[in-house]
């Protein structure tokens, strides 16, 4: 079978009242969900995405663009289009916004302190979207920046899609690179919010400052492509040489 085809799925009900092009798009999305095309494959030409759904190619490439302008898709000019494939430069300019003043991103080491199971609290499981009693991996490690400490952070994953972390020897410094890889769950949204804390006995030992120094916390949840909340993540930033650098538009 060629694998360029694949079924035509538009007359799914739950798609049935959309715009042609979200449908087309919504298809094409959880085509990648199920690996039709992997991280970094080529998608077929437009030509043929539109042969096999029956649409125009001005509805595919509507669609198209607007995965590409989602960061699910890649296009190259001249070459084709490709599933975003979310390696450390990918996700430093899109998924690590913090900075040192006067300098230009760069990705950071990660420092992976410990990796427990546990009972996920109120705030956790409600945000994970999970039972009161579900459980959850928490990783605990620190963020390096021009050689020192800059950021603190834990974060929780559901135990049951992230398991296997229990018995991992290692894990990655660019968490989504590994998340898409190994667990076929890609990010396709983070929603973080942000206020101003002062730093706590446990903040001052982690990231070698004075305890009560002004920072950020920084509160995220993600989503992966099929809208599973994967992961919430509590960040400590350093502020006293860092900015949090948020691109708009």
């Amino acid at each position: 079978m060629n694998k360029n085809r694949f079924d035509n799925k538009l007359s799914h009900p739950g798609l049935a009242f959309q715009p042609l092009y979200k449908q087309v798009e919504e298809h094409v999305t959880q085509l990648i969900v199920e690996q039709r095309w992997k991280p970094g494959e080529m998608l077929p030409n437009e030509f043929q995405l539109a042969s096999e759904l029956n649409v125009s190619q001005g509805t595919v490439r509507k669609a198209l663009n607007s995965l590409t302008d989602a960061k699910i898709l890649n296009r190259k000019q001249g070459i084709g289009t490709f599933v975003s494939e979310y390696t450390g430069h990918h996700s430093l300019y899109r998924f690590f916004p913090l900075i040192a003043d006067g300098k230009t991103p760069e990705l950071p080491k990660a420092e992976l302190l410990s990796v427990e199971t546990q009972v996920a609290t109120q705030q956790v499981a409600q945000a994970l979207e999970l039972d009161a009693t579900a459980k959850v991996i928490v990783l605990s490690r620190r963020r390096i920046l021009n050689d020192e400490f800059c950021m603190a952070e834990t974060i929780f994953l559901p135990h049951k899609y992230f398991a296997i972390l229990e018995k991992q020897p290692e894990v990655p410094h660019t968490l989504y690179h590994f998340y898409q890889t190994q667990f076929n769950l890609t990010v396709r949204v983070t929603r973080d919010s942000i206020k101003a804390v002062l730093a706590t006995k446990k903040d001052a030992e982690m990231l070698g400052i004075q305890e009560g120094e002004p920072l950020l916390e920084v509160t995220r949840v993600t989503h992966s492509l099929d809208n599973k909340a994967i992961e919430f993540r509590l960040s400590r930033c350093r502020s006293d040489h860092y900015h949090y650098l948020v691109e708009l538009g």
